[in-house]
């Protein structure tokens, strides 16, 4: 599908500290994000690779929206907005295990993690027809994220070593891995949430 000259319905981007980063939480790291990984699994309905527990809310609204576009074009707003901070929370602790940031993820506040989806007019902005098979066509974006989630963890285990040692995480490496964090939200954007009909760019920048 052509790209048009307005910027992408989906924006991401996270802040960059200057100052030095808290060596002893960035460490411990993988300890300190147990609390609210397992915040997270409760509201999304998973659990490490095991059966969600019964107290999980259900996650990302895939099926309903899915079937109500194509059935009755519309999208109702409350299952975007649900989605919308579903996806701001994950992005929240995604950042914070990735150490790109020391400050604890709040289950509600926006903090340095911005996501930006633009709520769209299902009669007007999408085909009734495209939420069938738009899985099918971001494939290649699959491919491609697999490739660069891996260099995004070995540039984070790079970054764990350079913060310990310098206090600083190379701005390098940061944007590279805030990049495949965009390039993953536009695509689940596009192929799950169903909030945009125009295919995601093949870039890291915004």
């Amino acid at each position: 599908m052509a790209q048009s000259d307005n910027p992408y319905p989906v924006q991401f981007n996270v802040d960059y500290f200057e100052e030095a980063r808290d060596r002893f939480t960035v460490f411990f790291r993988v300890l300190f994000i147990i609390p609210i990984a397992i915040l997270l699994g409760a509201v999304t309905g998973e659990s490490g690779g095991l059966p969600a527990f019964s107290g999980a809310a259900g996650g990302t609204l895939v099926l309903g929206p899915l079937l109500m576009i194509v059935f009755r074009q519309k999208y109702p707003r409350w299952w975007f907005d649900w989605d919308l901070a579903l996806s701001k929370f994950t992005n929240r602790v995604t950042a914070y295990i990735l150490l790109m940031g020391d400050q604890y993820p709040s289950t509600d506040e926006e903090q340095a993690v911005r996501l930006e989806i633009r709520y769209p007019d299902a009669e007007r902005d999408l085909n009734r027809w495209l939420p069938i098979v738009k899985w099918i066509l971001a494939i290649p974006h699959y491919i491609i994220l697999m490739v660069l989630i891996v260099l995004a963890i070995l540039a984070v285990l790079v970054s764990w070593f350079a913060i310990l040692l310098t206090g600083r995480y190379p701005r390098g490496l940061f944007d590279f891995v805030v990049g495949v964090m965009r390039w993953s939200n536009r695509v689940g954007a596009y192929a799950f949430l169903m909030a945009t009909d125009v295919y995601p760019p093949f870039r890291l920048s915004p």
